[in-house]
């Protein structure tokens, strides 16, 4: 699989750290990191991310209005939503309103891995 340029979007620190070093160990580059959904939107255009993991449960703005809002200015976004166990409605929520695919978390590397193989195929 080829390297893809990723946006990390996750309202906790660690989790995004985690998640960073997951991609460059599979081979990716994060080319941008944002802790809310707004700076999700305000950064999207200047990374532009073959792939942006998403967190849905953010303050200000929560992962599904990112979404919408991303894929409204750029229809070819391709978002993967990455949440919780327990939160399936609002997995189906995220994946109306446009997202490609979803992780639960803990973020497993082989799963992580996967998805993005399968989400890349598919979309890219």
């Amino acid at each position: 699989m080829r390297s893809l340029r990723i946006l990390v979007v996750d309202d906790s620190g660690l989790t995004v750290k985690k998640m960073a070093k997951l991609l460059e160990e599979l081979g990716h580059h994060v080319v941008a990191m944002a802790s809310t959904g707004q700076q999700a939107v305000d950064v999207y255009a200047e990374a532009a991310p073959d792939v942006t993991t998403m967190d849905i449960t953010m303050p200000d703005m929560d992962g599904i209005e990112a979404t919408r809002r991303i894929l409204a200015v750029h229809p070819g976004a391709c978002i993967v939503i990455v949440t919780s166990h327990g939160q399936e409605q609002m997995v189906m929520d995220a994946i109306e309103a446009g997202a490609k695919g979803y992780i639960l978390k803990p973020v497993k590397q082989e799963k992580l891995a996967e998805t993005l193989e399968t989400v890349a195929a598919k979309y890219l």
